[in-house]
Protein backbone atom coordinates (compact mmCIF):
# COMPACT_ATOMS: atom_id res chain seq x y z
CA UNK A 1 0.00 0.00 0.00
CA UNK A 2 2.27 2.80 1.22
CA UNK A 3 5.74 2.76 2.66
CA UNK A 4 6.67 4.00 6.09
CA UNK A 5 7.82 7.58 6.24
CA UNK A 6 11.46 8.07 7.23
CA UNK A 7 11.93 8.99 10.88
CA UNK A 8 13.38 12.36 11.79
CA UNK A 9 17.17 12.60 11.92
CA UNK A 10 18.74 11.07 15.00
CA UNK A 11 19.82 14.03 17.15
CA UNK A 12 22.90 12.39 18.54
CA UNK A 13 24.76 9.12 18.75
CA UNK A 14 26.30 6.86 16.14
CA UNK A 15 25.07 7.23 12.55
CA UNK A 16 22.29 4.81 11.59
CA UNK A 17 21.43 3.91 15.20
CA UNK A 18 17.90 4.73 16.32
CA UNK A 19 17.39 5.23 20.00
CA UNK A 20 14.29 3.55 21.46
CA UNK A 21 13.29 6.83 23.14
CA UNK A 22 13.71 10.21 21.45
CA UNK A 23 12.37 13.69 22.05
CA UNK A 24 8.98 14.22 20.45
CA UNK A 25 9.88 17.18 18.29
CA UNK A 26 7.91 18.72 15.43
CA UNK A 27 8.56 17.46 11.92
CA UNK A 28 8.97 19.77 8.95
CA UNK A 29 5.92 20.78 6.93
CA UNK A 30 8.00 20.71 3.75
CA UNK A 31 9.44 17.26 4.45
CA UNK A 32 9.87 15.35 1.19
CA UNK A 33 8.40 11.90 0.48
CA UNK A 34 6.15 11.97 3.55
CA UNK A 35 3.75 9.01 3.48
CA UNK A 36 1.52 7.11 5.88
CA UNK A 37 3.35 4.67 8.14
CA UNK A 38 2.41 1.01 8.77
CA UNK A 39 1.35 2.00 12.29
CA UNK A 40 -1.07 4.58 10.88
CA UNK A 41 -2.54 2.02 8.48
CA UNK A 42 -2.97 -0.45 11.35
CA UNK A 43 -4.62 2.32 13.37
CA UNK A 44 -7.12 2.93 10.55
CA UNK A 45 -7.99 -0.74 10.15
CA UNK A 46 -8.75 -1.10 13.85
CA UNK A 47 -10.94 2.00 13.79
CA UNK A 48 -12.98 0.58 10.94
CA UNK A 49 -13.89 -2.35 13.21
CA UNK A 50 -15.80 0.11 15.38
CA UNK A 51 -17.26 1.85 12.31
CA UNK A 52 -18.58 -1.53 11.15
CA UNK A 53 -20.23 -2.11 14.53
CA UNK A 54 -21.96 1.25 14.34
CA UNK A 55 -23.15 0.40 10.81
CA UNK A 56 -24.57 -2.93 11.93
CA UNK A 57 -26.57 -1.29 14.69
CA UNK A 58 -27.80 1.39 12.30
CA UNK A 59 -29.07 -1.36 9.98
CA UNK A 60 -30.99 -2.98 12.85
CA UNK A 61 -32.55 0.31 13.93
CA UNK A 62 -33.67 1.32 10.44
CA UNK A 63 -34.90 -2.17 9.51
CA UNK A 64 -37.04 -2.28 12.66
CA UNK A 65 -38.64 1.08 11.88
CA UNK A 66 -36.67 3.18 14.38
CA UNK A 67 -34.74 5.24 11.83
CA UNK A 68 -34.81 8.52 13.77
CA UNK A 69 -33.36 7.10 16.98
CA UNK A 70 -30.93 4.94 15.05
CA UNK A 71 -29.55 7.88 13.09
CA UNK A 72 -29.15 9.89 16.29
CA UNK A 73 -27.27 7.07 18.03
CA UNK A 74 -25.16 6.53 14.92
CA UNK A 75 -24.25 10.23 14.75
CA UNK A 76 -23.14 10.24 18.38
CA UNK A 77 -21.07 7.05 18.21
CA UNK A 78 -19.54 7.96 14.87
CA UNK A 79 -18.49 11.37 16.20
CA UNK A 80 -16.48 9.72 18.97
CA UNK A 81 -14.73 7.47 16.45
CA UNK A 82 -14.10 10.18 13.89
CA UNK A 83 -12.90 12.77 16.38
CA UNK A 84 -10.43 10.42 18.06
CA UNK A 85 -9.15 9.30 14.64
CA UNK A 86 -8.83 12.86 13.38
CA UNK A 87 -6.98 14.11 16.45
CA UNK A 88 -4.43 11.31 16.19
CA UNK A 89 -4.00 11.90 12.45
CA UNK A 90 -3.17 15.60 12.77
CA UNK A 91 -0.91 15.02 15.77
CA UNK A 92 0.97 12.25 13.96
CA UNK A 93 1.40 14.44 10.91
CA UNK A 94 3.21 17.01 13.04
CA UNK A 95 5.03 14.93 15.67
CA UNK A 96 5.37 11.25 14.71
CA UNK A 97 8.91 10.22 15.69
CA UNK A 98 8.19 6.46 15.57
CA UNK A 99 10.05 5.64 18.75
CA UNK A 100 9.05 2.92 21.19
CA UNK A 101 6.99 5.11 23.51
CA UNK A 102 5.13 6.72 20.61
CA UNK A 103 4.22 3.29 19.27
CA UNK A 104 3.09 2.01 22.66
CA UNK A 105 0.85 5.01 23.32
CA UNK A 106 -0.65 4.65 19.83
CA UNK A 107 -1.37 0.97 20.51
CA UNK A 108 -3.12 2.06 23.72
CA UNK A 109 -5.35 4.28 21.58
CA UNK A 110 -6.11 1.30 19.35
CA UNK A 111 -7.08 -0.70 22.45
CA UNK A 112 -9.41 2.16 23.36
CA UNK A 113 -11.26 2.05 20.06
CA UNK A 114 -11.74 -1.71 20.43
CA UNK A 115 -13.24 -1.13 23.88
CA UNK A 116 -15.51 1.50 22.34
CA UNK A 117 -16.54 -0.95 19.62
CA UNK A 118 -17.52 -3.47 22.30
CA UNK A 119 -19.95 -0.94 23.77
CA UNK A 120 -21.67 0.13 20.54
CA UNK A 121 -24.49 -2.44 20.77
CA UNK A 122 -25.32 -1.46 24.33
CA UNK A 123 -25.31 2.23 23.36
CA UNK A 124 -27.84 1.62 20.57
CA UNK A 125 -30.08 -0.90 22.30
CA UNK A 126 -30.04 0.26 25.93
CA UNK A 127 -28.66 3.82 25.60
CA UNK A 128 -25.94 2.79 28.04
CA UNK A 129 -22.79 4.74 27.13
CA UNK A 130 -20.51 3.50 29.91
CA UNK A 131 -18.36 1.21 27.74
CA UNK A 132 -18.33 3.72 24.87
CA UNK A 133 -17.23 6.45 27.30
CA UNK A 134 -14.53 4.20 28.74
CA UNK A 135 -13.12 3.37 25.30
CA UNK A 136 -13.19 7.03 24.32
CA UNK A 137 -11.51 7.97 27.61
CA UNK A 138 -8.65 5.53 26.94
CA UNK A 139 -8.06 7.08 23.52
CA UNK A 140 -8.28 10.66 24.73
CA UNK A 141 -6.10 10.26 27.82
CA UNK A 142 -3.46 8.61 25.62
CA UNK A 143 -3.75 11.50 23.17
CA UNK A 144 -3.31 13.99 26.00
CA UNK A 145 -0.19 12.11 27.10
CA UNK A 146 1.23 12.51 23.60
CA UNK A 147 0.64 16.26 23.74
CA UNK A 148 2.29 16.50 27.16
CA UNK A 149 5.27 14.66 25.78
CA UNK A 150 5.43 17.09 22.84
CA UNK A 151 5.21 20.00 25.29
CA UNK A 152 8.16 18.67 27.26
CA UNK A 153 10.37 18.80 24.16
CA UNK A 154 9.10 22.20 22.97
CA UNK A 155 9.62 25.79 24.01
CA UNK A 156 7.76 29.08 23.75
CA UNK A 157 4.53 29.25 21.71
CA UNK A 158 4.88 25.66 20.55
CA UNK A 159 4.93 24.45 24.14
CA UNK A 160 1.90 26.59 24.96
CA UNK A 161 0.00 25.06 22.04
CA UNK A 162 0.81 21.53 23.17
CA UNK A 163 -0.27 22.27 26.76
CA UNK A 164 -3.52 23.82 25.51
CA UNK A 165 -4.25 20.70 23.52
CA UNK A 166 -3.53 18.42 26.49
CA UNK A 167 -5.67 20.48 28.85
CA UNK A 168 -8.53 20.87 26.38
CA UNK A 169 -8.64 17.15 25.65
CA UNK A 170 -8.77 16.23 29.34
CA UNK A 171 -11.35 18.89 30.19
CA UNK A 172 -13.67 17.72 27.43
CA UNK A 173 -13.27 14.12 28.53
CA UNK A 174 -14.60 15.08 31.96
CA UNK A 175 -17.52 16.84 30.28
CA UNK A 176 -18.51 13.68 28.42
CA UNK A 177 -19.40 12.14 31.79
CA UNK A 178 -22.72 13.92 31.34
CA UNK A 179 -23.78 11.16 28.94
CA UNK A 180 -23.63 8.72 31.86
CA UNK A 181 -25.60 10.73 34.42
CA UNK A 182 -27.97 13.07 32.60
CA UNK A 183 -31.58 12.03 31.84
CA UNK A 184 -31.94 10.24 28.53
CA UNK A 185 -33.86 13.10 26.94
CA UNK A 186 -31.09 15.59 27.72
CA UNK A 187 -28.24 13.49 26.36
CA UNK A 188 -28.55 14.50 22.66
CA UNK A 189 -28.38 18.16 23.63
CA UNK A 190 -25.41 17.53 25.91
CA UNK A 191 -23.74 15.62 23.08
CA UNK A 192 -24.19 18.65 20.81
CA UNK A 193 -22.64 20.98 23.40
CA UNK A 194 -19.68 18.69 24.02
CA UNK A 195 -19.10 18.08 20.30
CA UNK A 196 -18.90 21.83 19.72
CA UNK A 197 -16.52 22.24 22.66
CA UNK A 198 -14.30 19.44 21.33
CA UNK A 199 -14.12 21.13 17.93
CA UNK A 200 -13.16 24.42 19.58
CA UNK A 201 -10.03 22.95 21.16
CA UNK A 202 -7.79 22.93 18.02
CA UNK A 203 -8.54 26.57 16.99
CA UNK A 204 -8.02 27.67 20.59
CA UNK A 205 -4.80 25.70 21.02
CA UNK A 206 -3.26 26.94 17.77
CA UNK A 207 -4.06 30.65 18.17
CA UNK A 208 -0.43 31.63 18.77
CA UNK A 209 1.37 28.77 17.04
CA UNK A 210 0.40 26.50 14.14
CA UNK A 211 1.48 22.89 14.39
CA UNK A 212 3.59 21.63 11.51
CA UNK A 213 1.10 19.22 9.92
CA UNK A 214 2.06 18.08 6.43
CA UNK A 215 -0.53 18.88 3.68
CA UNK A 216 0.27 15.88 1.46
CA UNK A 217 0.40 13.55 4.44
CA UNK A 218 -2.93 14.80 5.77
CA UNK A 219 -4.57 14.46 2.36
CA UNK A 220 -3.22 10.93 2.03
CA UNK A 221 -4.37 9.92 5.52
CA UNK A 222 -7.91 11.12 4.90
CA UNK A 223 -7.93 9.43 1.50
CA UNK A 224 -6.76 6.13 2.94
CA UNK A 225 -9.40 6.17 5.66
CA UNK A 226 -12.06 6.99 3.07
CA UNK A 227 -10.92 4.00 1.00
CA UNK A 228 -11.08 1.71 4.04
CA UNK A 229 -14.59 2.94 4.93
CA UNK A 230 -15.76 2.40 1.33
CA UNK A 231 -14.20 -1.05 1.42
CA UNK A 232 -16.12 -1.87 4.60
CA UNK A 233 -19.25 -0.62 2.85
CA UNK A 234 -18.69 -3.06 -0.01
CA UNK A 235 -17.98 -5.90 2.41
CA UNK A 236 -21.15 -5.28 4.44
CA UNK A 237 -23.34 -5.05 1.35
CA UNK A 238 -21.78 -8.20 -0.12
CA UNK A 239 -22.42 -10.21 3.05
CA UNK A 240 -26.02 -9.01 3.14
CA UNK A 241 -26.59 -9.92 -0.52
CA UNK A 242 -24.99 -13.35 -0.05
CA UNK A 243 -27.18 -14.03 2.96
CA UNK A 244 -30.29 -13.04 1.01
CA UNK A 245 -29.40 -15.30 -1.89
CA UNK A 246 -28.47 -18.28 0.30
CA UNK A 247 -31.47 -18.05 2.61
CA UNK A 248 -34.19 -16.82 0.26
CA UNK A 249 -32.99 -17.70 -3.25
CA UNK A 250 -33.66 -14.10 -4.28
CA UNK A 251 -30.95 -13.56 -6.87
CA UNK A 252 -33.28 -11.87 -9.36
CA UNK A 253 -34.61 -9.40 -6.79
CA UNK A 254 -31.21 -8.62 -5.29
CA UNK A 255 -29.27 -8.23 -8.52
CA UNK A 256 -30.44 -4.62 -9.18
CA UNK A 257 -29.51 -3.63 -5.61
CA UNK A 258 -26.09 -5.26 -5.88
CA UNK A 259 -25.36 -3.65 -9.25
CA UNK A 260 -26.62 -0.24 -8.17
CA UNK A 261 -24.72 -0.37 -4.89
CA UNK A 262 -21.51 -1.28 -6.67
CA UNK A 263 -21.92 1.61 -9.10
CA UNK A 264 -22.57 4.01 -6.21
CA UNK A 265 -19.43 2.94 -4.33
CA UNK A 266 -17.25 2.94 -7.44
CA UNK A 267 -18.47 6.46 -8.24
CA UNK A 268 -17.91 7.55 -4.64
CA UNK A 269 -14.28 6.47 -4.87
CA UNK A 270 -13.78 8.08 -8.29
CA UNK A 271 -15.29 11.41 -7.29
CA UNK A 272 -13.30 11.68 -4.06
CA UNK A 273 -9.93 11.12 -5.74
CA UNK A 274 -10.61 13.17 -8.86
CA UNK A 275 -8.73 16.22 -7.52
CA UNK A 276 -5.39 16.72 -5.69
CA UNK A 277 -6.78 18.29 -2.54
CA UNK A 278 -3.43 18.80 -0.75
CA UNK A 279 -2.88 21.98 -2.76
CA UNK A 280 -5.95 23.51 -1.10
CA UNK A 281 -4.68 22.89 2.45
CA UNK A 282 -2.57 26.00 2.86
CA UNK A 283 -3.68 27.33 6.25
CA UNK A 284 -5.39 26.20 9.45
CA UNK A 285 -8.60 27.92 8.43
CA UNK A 286 -8.86 25.96 5.20
CA UNK A 287 -7.55 22.73 6.69
CA UNK A 288 -9.81 22.76 9.77
CA UNK A 289 -12.93 23.36 7.69
CA UNK A 290 -11.90 20.59 5.30
CA UNK A 291 -11.02 18.20 8.11
CA UNK A 292 -14.15 18.86 10.16
CA UNK A 293 -16.33 18.46 7.07
CA UNK A 294 -15.09 14.90 6.71
CA UNK A 295 -17.36 13.92 9.56
CA UNK A 296 -20.20 14.04 7.02
CA UNK A 297 -18.12 12.49 4.24
CA UNK A 298 -17.05 9.47 6.29
CA UNK A 299 -20.33 9.05 8.17
CA UNK A 300 -22.35 9.12 4.94
CA UNK A 301 -19.91 6.75 3.19
CA UNK A 302 -20.33 4.21 6.01
CA UNK A 303 -24.11 4.79 6.05
CA UNK A 304 -24.36 3.87 2.35
CA UNK A 305 -23.28 0.34 3.27
CA UNK A 306 -25.85 0.22 6.06
CA UNK A 307 -28.49 1.43 3.62
CA UNK A 308 -27.64 -1.29 1.12
CA UNK A 309 -28.03 -3.87 3.87
CA UNK A 310 -31.43 -2.41 4.75
CA UNK A 311 -32.48 -2.52 1.08
CA UNK A 312 -31.48 -6.19 0.90
CA UNK A 313 -33.37 -7.05 4.09
CA UNK A 314 -36.49 -5.24 2.87
CA UNK A 315 -36.35 -7.09 -0.46
CA UNK A 316 -36.23 -10.53 1.20
CA UNK A 317 -38.91 -9.60 3.75
CA UNK A 318 -36.75 -9.25 6.87
CA UNK A 319 -37.17 -5.50 7.38
CA UNK A 320 -40.37 -4.03 8.79
CA UNK A 321 -40.33 -0.94 6.60
CA UNK A 322 -41.62 0.12 3.20
CA UNK A 323 -39.72 -0.06 -0.07
CA UNK A 324 -39.65 3.74 -0.11
CA UNK A 325 -37.96 3.87 3.31
CA UNK A 326 -35.46 1.17 2.30
CA UNK A 327 -34.60 3.06 -0.87
CA UNK A 328 -34.15 6.29 1.10
CA UNK A 329 -31.68 4.47 3.37
CA UNK A 330 -29.39 4.27 0.32
CA UNK A 331 -30.18 7.41 -1.66
CA UNK A 332 -30.10 9.95 1.19
CA UNK A 333 -26.58 9.11 2.48
CA UNK A 334 -25.42 8.89 -1.14
CA UNK A 335 -26.72 12.39 -1.84
CA UNK A 336 -25.14 13.69 1.36
CA UNK A 337 -21.80 12.15 0.38
CA UNK A 338 -21.94 13.77 -3.08
CA UNK A 339 -22.79 17.20 -1.68
CA UNK A 340 -20.12 17.17 1.03
CA UNK A 341 -17.40 15.93 -1.32
CA UNK A 342 -18.38 18.70 -3.74
CA UNK A 343 -18.31 21.33 -0.99
CA UNK A 344 -14.98 20.21 0.46
CA UNK A 345 -13.14 18.96 -2.62
CA UNK A 346 -14.48 19.49 -6.06
CA UNK A 347 -15.76 23.05 -6.08
CA UNK A 348 -12.26 24.40 -5.48
CA UNK A 349 -11.06 22.85 -8.74
CA UNK A 350 -14.03 23.38 -11.06
CA UNK A 351 -14.27 26.14 -13.63
CA UNK A 352 -17.60 27.42 -14.88
CA UNK A 353 -21.15 26.82 -13.77
CA UNK A 354 -21.49 23.58 -15.76
CA UNK A 355 -18.65 21.84 -13.96
CA UNK A 356 -19.80 23.21 -10.61
CA UNK A 357 -23.34 21.87 -11.04
CA UNK A 358 -22.45 18.26 -11.88
CA UNK A 359 -22.32 16.91 -8.31
CA UNK A 360 -25.18 19.00 -6.83
CA UNK A 361 -27.44 17.95 -9.72
CA UNK A 362 -26.34 14.35 -9.29
CA UNK A 363 -27.30 14.51 -5.61
CA UNK A 364 -30.73 15.88 -6.54
CA UNK A 365 -31.31 13.16 -9.14
CA UNK A 366 -30.21 10.48 -6.66
CA UNK A 367 -32.86 11.72 -4.21
CA UNK A 368 -35.45 11.58 -7.00
CA UNK A 369 -34.49 7.94 -7.58
CA UNK A 370 -35.88 7.16 -4.12
CA UNK A 371 -39.39 6.98 -5.59
CA UNK A 372 -38.61 4.34 -8.24
CA UNK A 373 -39.52 1.38 -6.06
CA UNK A 374 -37.47 -1.80 -6.49
CA UNK A 375 -35.27 -0.11 -9.09
CA UNK A 376 -34.36 2.88 -6.90
CA UNK A 377 -30.87 1.70 -5.91
CA UNK A 378 -29.99 0.62 -9.44
CA UNK A 379 -31.17 3.93 -10.86
CA UNK A 380 -29.15 5.84 -8.24
CA UNK A 381 -26.08 3.83 -9.21
CA UNK A 382 -26.58 4.62 -12.88
CA UNK A 383 -26.97 8.33 -12.09
CA UNK A 384 -23.72 8.31 -10.07
CA UNK A 385 -21.88 6.52 -12.87
CA UNK A 386 -23.17 9.01 -15.43
CA UNK A 387 -22.00 11.89 -13.21
CA UNK A 388 -18.48 10.47 -13.37
CA UNK A 389 -18.72 10.28 -17.15
CA UNK A 390 -20.00 13.85 -17.31
CA UNK A 391 -17.29 15.11 -14.97
CA UNK A 392 -14.50 13.44 -16.92
CA UNK A 393 -15.90 14.68 -20.23
CA UNK A 394 -16.12 18.26 -19.00
CA UNK A 395 -12.63 18.05 -17.51
CA UNK A 396 -11.26 16.87 -20.87
CA UNK A 397 -12.92 19.66 -22.83
CA UNK A 398 -12.48 22.39 -20.21
CA UNK A 399 -9.66 21.60 -17.75
CA UNK A 400 -10.46 22.28 -14.12
CA UNK A 401 -8.61 25.08 -12.37
CA UNK A 402 -5.72 24.25 -10.07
Amino acid sequence: MTSSSPPPPVPSGAPGIRRPLRKLRARGRDEAHRTASPLELFFDLCFVVAVAQAGIELVHSVAEGHAGQGILDYAMVFFALWWAWMNFTWFASAYDNDDVLYRVVTLVQIAGVLVLAAGVSRAFEEHDYLVVWLGYAIMRVAMSAQWLRAARAAEGPERTTALRYAGGVLACQVGWLGLLFLPEGARPWWFLVMALLEMCVPPFAERGHTTSWHPRHIAERYGLFTIIVLGETIAAATVAAKSGIDENDALGELLPIAAGGLLIIFAAWWIYFAVPIHGHLRSNRQAFLWGYGHYLVLASAAAIGAGLEVAVEETVGKAHISTLAASAAVTLPTALYLLTVWALHSRHFKRGITQQLVLPMTALLVICCTFLGLWAVFAAGVVCALSVVAGETLAATRPASR
